[in-house]
């Protein structure tokens, strides 16, 4: 298979298998008006499997929302085809409205415009906590 590279843009590579869609959700891609080539289960020495996005146009990367889905991506950031930079990701220590609070009696569940923000507890287990009522999420 064959997939050209990117001239300028963002590759995002080493994805856990699987994850590449749930990335294209939340991110919006299908809103760009660029090309978006995902490549899904493709071989890796490091992980076994990993899937590819690449975006060869302007993106505005929330690296909260990567960080999250899976801190081992790692982003390349291509300009006139050369790499120029390479980011390595983390868990992010809050989260705003990447993940919604399911406690009914949350203040997010009432008033709908406030937004759903979750702190970091529990690095090794990702566990965050809802910042209103405490409530753990859980996916």
């Amino acid at each position: 298979m064959n997939i050209d590279g990117v001239n300028t843009g963002v590759v995002l590579d080493h994805i856990k298998a699987g994850k590449s869609m749930q990335i294209y959700e939340l991110m919006r891609l299908d809103k760009l008006k660029c090309c978006v080539a995902i490549i899904q289960n493709a071989d890796s020495a490091k992980y076994g499997k990993k899937d590819i996005i690449k975006v060869d146009g302007d993106l505005n990367l929330d690296f909260d929302i990567l960080g999250y889905i899976d801190s081992n991506i790692t982003v390349n950031i291509v300009e006139n085809g050369r790499l120029e930079k390479k980011v390595h990701l983390d868990l992010p220590e809050t989260l705003t409205n990447v993940i919604k609070c399911k406690n009914p009696r949350c203040i997010t569940s009432i008033e709908q415009e406030i937004p759903h923000k979750f702190r970091l507890v529990d690095r090794d287990k990702k566990v965050y906590r809802c910042i209103y009522c405490d409530a753990e999420y859980t996916e």
